[in-house]
């Protein structure tokens, strides 16, 4: 048996800095390729798809795994990464490299138009890349085949062994509950914070964010700050972990907390196990895992009244001509502000799962051919009004404002519900662990509680399912329970009450 792990160990790490490559092109894409770069760029990423996919359905990788099953005779760390070589390469055998080819080529060619049509408002610029994107995620669910309806197979990318199915109860359970708070809130929290709305030039912009990413622990030796359509977080192996955000020139709050949303993203993989580098061990568990850091940092930490404490110092401190006088309390209201918007990553934390829902409803109705391409925009206006209570007039705010249908990651949106409930519980086990970690906040102190992260979560890379870890940091299992009773106390004590 450690001869035969050594010889997988040998299959996996080139298949990981393969990947590694992978993400620095997608990087690159979204942050430096000039646009007539975009054809040699989808070649590049099929041939690249290609090689990957070669390495995962290798016949000696399948020997390898056969005889090493089961691994109960090997370390956690080496059974975790026997348990994800095996799903890794049971995905992959089902599928054709044709078609594995094929989906990286499509994505990568749909990301330029995506960004090109969302610019100019023009969905029927983007339909034809989508539909392309579509019908290839249809014959990769049918190939996989997992599940009892197509969309647990790309679920299952993202969150392995969520189902559908299981999701459905605890959406209509949160559709239920958010509905209700926001009856119960009414417009008593939709007023905007004045100082807050006006004149916030780029530059400071960006020194504002550096400052917060510094304070919460971000890595800039192993890591950069850059600007990008829509913000996200790429590793390309340890040392190298890239954040991106976006700015708006007229409100300071969209860029600072998409900066901290996705330097939860980073702080995750800045804290991976590094003796499992290039290894399933050492990569985060699942995308409800990832994103649990993200809205932790993003909600649980930035919109508290204490890190607000702490914050709006700062924010006096780099505008001082529009902010010289907010009060720690002006800003705890600004961030906790409660009204419908039409994008998502601008949502509050009461309406933010709605948006959600929508997404989920026409991702399953696009892959089932419920749902027709050319028919997504006038959907999604009916769910906004139904869901969110709003008109929505555009598609650059509605249908083209989110990245992941072109990339093809029909199945990720769920995890940020996910994520959220996870956040909550997380973040409960660690004020029980850390009683002073509101007066360390509000000092803008958080090494305490990245330190709880790293050794409860980060440093565990995928050791451990995602349901397992939440046991064993919990003590439970998932549940919907904690997030819905932090938004109650919370939006209770903003309302007085």
């Amino acid at each position: 048996m450690p001869d035969a792990y050594a010889r997988l160990l040998g299959h996996l790490q080139p298949i990981q800095r393969l990947n590694g490559a992978r993400a620095l092109l997608g990087w690159d894409q979204e942050v430096m390729m000039p646009p007539a770069g975009a054809r040699s760029r989808a070649d590049t990423c099929a041939a690249l798809a290609e090689v990957v996919h070669a390495r995962l359905t290798d016949p000696e990788l399948g020997s390898l795994l056969a005889d090493l099953l089961p691994a109960d005779g090997l370390a956690p760390a080496a059974r975790a990464n026997v348990r994800e070589a095996r799903r890794a390469h049971e995905r992959a055998v089902r599928l054709p490299v044709t078609l594995v080819r094929d989906l990286a080529e499509a994505a990568s060619l749909a990301q330029p138009e995506w960004a090109r049509a969302r610019d100019d408002d023009d969905w029927d610029r983007f339909a034809p890349h989508l539909a392309r994107v579509l019908d290839l995620k249809r014959q990769e669910a049918a190939a996989l085949g997992i599940g009892d309806e197509p969309y647990d197979s790309l679920l299952d990318e993202f969150e392995p062994g969520a189902r559908t199915a299981d999701l459905l109860p605890i959406f209509r359970r949160l559709r239920v509950a958010l509905t209700a708070l926001l009856d119960r809130l009414g417009p008593a929290l939709a007023a905007p914070v004045e100082p807050l709305v006006g004149d916030f030039p780029v530059g400071r912009q960006d020194e504002l964010n550096r400052r917060v990413l510094s304070t919460v622990g971000y890595d800039f030796d192993a890591g950069r700050l850059d600007v990008s359509t829509h913000p996200f977080t790429e590793s390309m192996g340890p040392g190298d972990v890239r954040i991106t955000t976006r700015y708006s020139e007229d409100d300071v709050l969209p860029g600072l907390f998409s900066t901290l949303h996705e330097a939860g993203h980073a702080l995750y993989e800045q804290g991976l196990p590094a003796e499992h580098r290039d290894t399933p061990a050492g990569q985060a568990v699942s995308l409800g895992i990832h994103e649990s850091q993200s809205r932790l940092w993003e909600n649980h930490v930035g919109r508290c009244p204490a890190f607000c404490h702490w914050l709006a110092p700062v924010l006096r401190q780099t505008f001082p001509e529009r902010l010289g006088r907010l009060a720690p309390d002006e800003l705890v209201r600004a961030v906790n502000r409660v009204r419908s918007t039409p994008i998502r990553i601008e949502a509050d934390e009461v309406t933010y799962n709605l948006h959600i829902v929508l997404r989920l409803e026409i991702e399953r109705a696009l892959l089932s051919g419920d749902l027709e391409v050319a028919g997504v925009p006038a959907v999604w206006r009916s769910l906004a009004r139904e869901y969110l209570g709003l008109e929505i007039w555009d598609e650059r705010t509605g249908p083209l404002q989110d990245i992941h249908w072109s990339m093809g990651s029909l199945g990720y949106f769920p995890t940020y519900t996910l994520g959220n409930l996870y956040a909550a519980m997380f973040w409960n086990a660690a004020r029980s662990a850390l009683p002073d970690l509101d007066r360390d906040l509000a000092a803008g102190r958080t090494a305490g509680l990245l330190g709880w992260l790293r050794a409860q979560i980060h440093g565990r890379g995928s050791v451990l399912a995602a349901a397992d870890l939440c046991r064993a940091v919990t003590g439970r299992s998932l549940d919907a329970g904690d997030f819905i009773a932090y938004l109650e106390v919370k939006y209770g004590e903003l309302m007085g009450h």
